[in-house]
């Protein structure tokens, strides 16, 4: 799968602030809640838990929206 990330790879994403650069910290393979946002993550459809380098703030992201860096 091209969007397979692993913990501790180093990630950008786009925002509507602009590119932002963070780690992933975990994937989601389950349904979950991440600041009472809904996540549909499964094992088909995994999401990644990403903390921001510059906020430290935890966001979920589909594999499609992230790239290595």
């Amino acid at each position: 799968m091209a969007d397979e990330f692993k913990v501790g790879d180093k990630v950008e994403w786009h925002s509507s602030q602009g590119p932002v650069r963070g780690t992933i910290k975990k994937k989601l393979t389950s349904h979950t809640t991440i600041k009472a946002h809904e996540v549909a993550a499964s094992p088909e459809h995994p999401e990644y838990l990403v903390v921001s380098d510059k906020t430290g703030a935890e966001a979920a992201h589909k594999g499609s929206a992230l790239k290595k860096i």
